[in-house]
């Protein structure tokens, strides 16, 4: 089951869709918001637990989803959290660079839905 979420999105909109897909699906799911992938990594850095997922937009200033997954990736041997891609960019170049991470188990198109928390806490589970 999903208890904690890290959503990292610029927009204040799909901030707003996530959390309240994510509150519909379970209102017990901490959401943690950081607004680009230099904050994101910000806040894992003080976590005592780490998010169980991580949603992941690709265009944001300062650091985009693709350095904050490289950053991850050299900052944490195993990292813990599954991270999915969730991002309006439909570029094959975009998918293959964030699916090249084992940790990225998904990628999916804006908004997120009910659907996609269901199957995605299903992924998680298995």
């Amino acid at each position: 089951m999903i208890q904690r979420v890290l959503v990292i999105d610029d927009s204040e909109t799909d901030q707003f869709i996530c959390s309240c897909v994510l509150e519909e699906h379970n209102s017990s799911i901490e959401i943690i918001k950081a607004y680009d992938g230099k904050e994101g990594l910000e806040i894992l850095a003080t976590l005592d637990t780490p998010p169980e997922l991580i949603l992941l937009d690709i265009n944001m200033p300062r650091m985009n989803g693709h350095e904050f997954l490289i950053e991850y990736n050299s900052i944490y041997d195993n990292p813990a959290s599954v991270v999915v891609m969730l991002t309006s960019s439909n570029q094959e170049q975009d998918k293959e660079a964030a699916m090249r991470f084992a940790f990225v188990k998904e990628y999916q198109q804006k908004p997120l839905s009910a659907d996609s928390v269901r199957y995605l806490e299903s992924v998680l589970v298995s």
